[in-house]
């Protein structure tokens, strides 16, 4: 087993929702703070990880990026001014899915359901659960809610949803070398974004999981699930949250080997996708880890390590934060 890959199950290979077009034709404003980076030169990647080799030089222009993850009372805004309708609420057509059972057919989103004793960690269903009427507004499931919740971010939005949001905002979903840039915070230590240590002084510097995964989390870094923003010390640049609470969408698509030929300046992803886990599935890379992140399983939250993740597929654990050029 690779310990090191968070494996969160895609939403194609049971119930992909049919693609919307874009209901946004207006651009709105989003107050979320924004924190200028200069532009520079740094190292990107690691030599812990497979598809994060080789360690090559990268040089940034200047961009602006979220202060902190996009929160519920932001996208409940953006719903509010588009009537945008996330891929999670949307209902499924039948003759897009001739094999499957009409009953079965339900608009939902993957939602992490812990067991209550150890499970082979080679079957990530053993903790993950399609459940009908999952969507942000209900990230758990109907009998779940946001009341109470506008500075979490938001969660169960796919690739679509949150390249939509910042068409709104006048932003965009950041590359992924503007995110690894920005999650160093000005610093180059090899292990945690934040250092060397995993929690100096004993603090805990991210909402990760502690404990024997997935069925006993001990909460040592004060959650059991997701964080409210802000939680946790913020980053060299001012940033929140960089590292773990919720994954967060890069507009780049997923390959392995695109390090190896990756442009020194703005580099803005490969053409196209492959993952040679499922071949065909188009994904899209996500970065920083969430409350799931866990030494016994997925070690992505470590430095320069990566995610991804099928581009119409959502979850508990995923969100996003946007950038605007300068």
């Amino acid at each position: 087993m690779d310990c090191t890959v968070c494996k969160a199950p895609s939403r194609a290979t049971a119930m992909k929702a049919p693609l919307q077009k874009d209901s946004n034709s207006a651009t709105g404003i989003d107050t979320g703070k924004m924190i200028l980076l200069q532009g520079g030169t740094f190292q990107m990647g690691s030599n812990t990880f497979f598809d994060a080799k080789p360690i090559h030089k990268v040089n940034l222009t200047s961009f602006y990026i979220d202060e902190h993850e996009v929160t519920n009372d932001q996208f409940v805004k953006f719903v509010a001014a588009t009537h945008y309708v996330t891929v999670a609420e949307r209902p499924l057509d039948p003759k897009d899915y001739p094999d499957i059972p009409k009953e079965k057919l339900v608009a939902g989103s993957g939602v992490f359901t812990p067991p209550d004793h150890p499970v082979n960690l080679n079957n990530p269903m053993d903790w993950w659960t399609y459940v009908p009427g999952a969507n942000w507004k209900h990230p758990e499931g109907p009998k779940s809610n946001i009341d109470g919740k506008g500075n979490y971010p938001v969660v169960q939005v796919c690739y679509e949803d949150c390249a939509a949001f910042a068409k709104w905002a006048d932003k965009r979903l950041p590359t992924e070398a503007e995110w690894e840039f920005a999650a160093k915070g000005g610093h180059n230590y090899p292990t945690y974004y934040w250092g060397t240590e995993k929690t100096p002084n004993g603090k805990y510097m991210a909402n990760n999981f502690q404990g024997n995964f997935p069925y006993a989390n001990t909460k040592l870094d004060g959650y059991a699930g997701l964080a409210p923003i802000k939680q946790y010390p913020a980053n060299g640049y001012q940033l929140y949250d960089m590292d773990g609470n919720v994954w967060e969408w890069c507009s780049d698509f997923y390959r392995p080997d695109f390090y190896a030929n990756s442009p020194t300046n703005n580099p803005q992803g490969p053409t196209d996708s492959y993952d040679p886990e499922e071949p065909g599935t188009v994904k899209r890379v996500q970065r920083g880890g969430s409350f799931l992140c866990s030494d016994d399983y997925c070690l992505r939250y470590k430095t320069g390590s990566r995610g991804k993740g099928e581009q119409s597929s959502a979850s508990n654990n995923l969100g996003f934060r946007c950038v605007r050029d300068f």
